[in-house]
């Protein structure tokens, strides 16, 4: 029998839109009704940019990636270095790129983790190059810098809200106001802050009332921090199974909701 979990779920999707596609089908597959509305767009940087940033660097000997974004656009600046990265999907991505790697957390999907792995603690004296978009958490380098590594950064990808949000909004609201959303996925504090800031009056009224599902607890944190009433479900991990799971139990916990 067809998984029918998700019927007639409305389910906001605001992943860039080049990397909501299995998320979008699955959220199908189990018979809900996804609504695209990206917040993020990621734009990769001209590798001649790249290339004048790298001169000069001292050679890695570990370098960090943060996202598959990240391996996407900057795997080649690893130099050589051994591997490390943030989260299954980067691992993913790595592998998938022909690379192995060194340096991974089996426990969990964030910088805090990765730290907690033995590879990472006695780096005095080494040089890392942590490789990721524009801007981002200072944790992962302030902790390496602590435990005495010289820490670079090179940022491979810029992120930016996507130009034509406002136009995208008002179609958002049009679909809202007939049909209704019933879940929103979030998936970062920046992807959060552009979804407050991009959507129509109407539909920003409304969000807190609405499920919200995240694999992060700082955005859980963060959203319960500016709508206390909200309704907010931490997902096991990042993965589209893990989401799948967390719209699940948001729609069960919602009254109404079978």
């Amino acid at each position: 029998m067809a998984d029918q979990r998700l019927a007639g779920a409305h389910v906001l999707v605001t992943r860039p839109r080049q990397q909501s596609d299995e998320l979008v089908a699955a959220i199908a597959r189990a018979g809900g009704d996804a609504i695209r509305f990206p917040v993020i767009e990621i734009v990769p940087r001209n590798t001649s940019e790249i290339d004048a940033d790298v001169t000069g660097l001292d050679p890695p000997d570990i370098a960090v990636f943060v996202s598959p974004n990240a391996v996407a656009h900057g795997l080649p600046y690893s130099d050589g270095a051994a591997i490390a990265v943030v989260g299954p999907a980067t691992a993913a991505a790595v592998e998938a790129a022909g690379k192995v790697v060194d340096v991974r957390s089996a426990e969990g999907f964030d910088s805090e983790h990765l730290l907690a792995e033995p590879a990472l603690s006695a780096i005095s004296g080494k040089v890392i190059r942590i490789i990721r978009g524009n801007g981002g958490r200072e944790h992962l380098a302030d902790a390496l810098v602590q435990r005495g590594a010289t820490v670079q950064y090179l940022s491979v990808y810029a992120r930016r809200i996507p130009s034509n949000s406002r136009v995208d909004g008002q179609e958002l609201e049009r679909r809202w106001r007939s049909h209704g959303i019933d879940v929103v996925t979030v998936m970062s504090v920046e992807s959060l802050d552009n979804l407050v800031s991009v959507l129509p009056d109407w539909c920003r009224d409304r969000l807190p009332e609405v499920p919200l599902v995240t694999p992060a607890a700082r955005v859980l944190k963060e959203a319960l921090n500016r709508f206390p009433a909200c309704r907010a479900t931490l997902a096991r991990g990042p993965q589209t199974g893990d989401i799948i799971e967390a719209i699940i139990a948001a729609r069960q916990t919602t009254p109404g909701q079978a």
